[in-house]
C-alpha cells in the first residue's frame, strides 16, 4: 500500500530537473476514478485516501480537487464506473431478446463478472446509492433498474411482479456475491455508508419513467417477507436434494 512516505512532492520533482506531472500525462476524471479503481483493486478500500491516489498519480492531492471534489464524490465515481463496465460486456443484454430468464441470467452474471473483476470494491455497490436510496444493491443504477423492469414487462409480468422480481434477483445477487468477494479479501464489514435518508427526489426521474411510476412500490420495505421467502426455497432445495440422495 501507498505510505505517506510514498507521497510525490510534484514541485520538488520539477525544481530537481523533472517534467511536471501534466507534461508528462494530463490528468482529468476518467483517469483519476480509474486509478481509484486499480488502487482499491490492489490494497483495498481502507487505504484510499486523495493523498495516496496523488502520489500514484504523481501529482499533489489538491490537483485531483479539480476534478473530484473530495473522497466522498469519488467513490460515488467508483461505483459508476464499476457499473457501467456491464455496458461494454457483449454478453449482458439491455433487453429481453430470448426470454426473460435468459435475460435475468445474463444479468446476473454479469454483475458477477463485475464483482469478480473488483471483489474488493463491489461492496462500495452495496452501501452506496447515488442516485435513488430506495433502490437496492447491486442494482443501483437507474439505467440498469430501467431496463429491468421494462424487459420484464416486455415479457408480460404485472408491475407488482416485475417489481417482486426484482427484489428477490437483486437479494440473491447481493447475498451471494458478498459473501464470494468477502473469500476474495474483501472488507465487507462494516461498509463505507452514506446517509440512506436522502431525498430521492433530488434526483430527477424523468428519464426512467417507468422506475418514476413504480417508485412507490420500489420503496416498500418486505425484506421480512423475503427472507422467510427465501429461506423456505432453500429449505425445499435442501428436501430435494435429501430425497434424492436417499433415493
Amino acid at each position: 500500500m501507498a505510505n505517506d512516505e510514498d507521497v510525490v512532492d510534484a514541485d520538488a520533482d520539477v525544481v530537481a530537473g523533472q517534467p511536471p506531472p501534466s507534461v508528462r500525462q494530463p490528468l482529468d476524471r476518467e483517469r483519476i476514478v480509474s486509478a481509484a479503481v486499480r488502487f482499491i483493486d490492489e490494497y483495498g478500500l481502507p487505504g484510499l485516501s486523495m493523498r495516496r491516489l496523488g502520489a500514484v498519480l504523481g501529482v499533489e492531492a489538491m490537483s485531483l480537487y479539480r476534478y473530484v471534489p473530495g473522497r466522498e464524490n469519488l467513490l460515488d465515481a467508483v461505483v459508476e464506473s464499476i457499473i457501467e463496465e456491464m455496458r461494454h460486456d457483449d454478453d449482458v443484454l439491455e433487453v429481453p431478446r430470448d426470454g426473460w430468464q435468459d435475460f435475468l441470467q445474463r444479468l446476473a452474471h454479469g454483475v458477477r463478472r463485475v464483482a469478480l473483476a473488483h471483489p474488493k470494491a463491489f461492496p462500495l455497490v452495496a452501501s452506496r446509492p447515488p442516485e435513488a436510496p430506495w433502490l437496492r444493491p447491486p442494482l443501483r443504477s437507474l439505467k440498469w433498474v430501467e431496463a429491468f423492469l421494462d424487459g420484464l414487462s416486455s415479457e408480460g409480468f404485472s408491475d407488482n411482479a416485475a417489481v417482486s422480481a426484482y427484489r428477490a434477483f437483486t437479494s440473491f445477487l447481493l447475498g451471494h456475491l458478498l459473501l464470494e468477494v468477502s473469500s476474495l479479501g474483501a472488507d465487507v464489514g462494516p461498509l463505507d455508508v452514506i446517509d440512506d435518508q436522502e431525498d430521492a427526489n433530488d434526483k430527477s426521474l424523468s428519464p426512467y419513467p417507468t422506475v418514476q411510476r413504480l417508485s412507490g412500490n420500489l420503496a416498500e420495505d418486505h425484506s421480512a417477507v423475503e427472507f422467510e421467502e427465501s429461506l423456505e426455497e432453500l429449505l425445499n432445495r435442501v428436501a430435494l436434494m435429501q430425497s434424492e440422495s436417499s433415493a
